[in-house]
């Protein structure tokens, strides 16, 4: 089974090897058929501290790092100037 795969963008970074990712994603509304913007907040393992705030970066899923860190940084896509 493939892992999951995210894209979002970094909100912090004040922890060592860890940065926490905003995952943006859209569903439509069961009865009312209306598109709703839901956030997730996920913890992502930066193993080089080099993601900074306002990065967008891909996350895979993976093993448990830690209490609730499950996701990996992948590659960082755009970075925040």
């Amino acid at each position: 089974m493939p892992k999951k795969v995210f894209v979002g963008k970094v909100i912090s970074d004040k922890m060592d090897k860890t940065v926490t990712v905003a995952v943006t994603r859209l569903y439509k509304h069961p009865l009312y058929k209306k598109y709703i913007k839901r956030t997730t907040k996920l913890k992502a393992h930066d193993e080089n501290n080099a993601c900074k705030i306002g990065d967008t970066v891909k996350v895979i899923e993976s093993r448990p790092l830690s209490k609730t860190k499950r996701w990996v940084v992948l590659e960082i896509l755009n970075r925040e100037a």
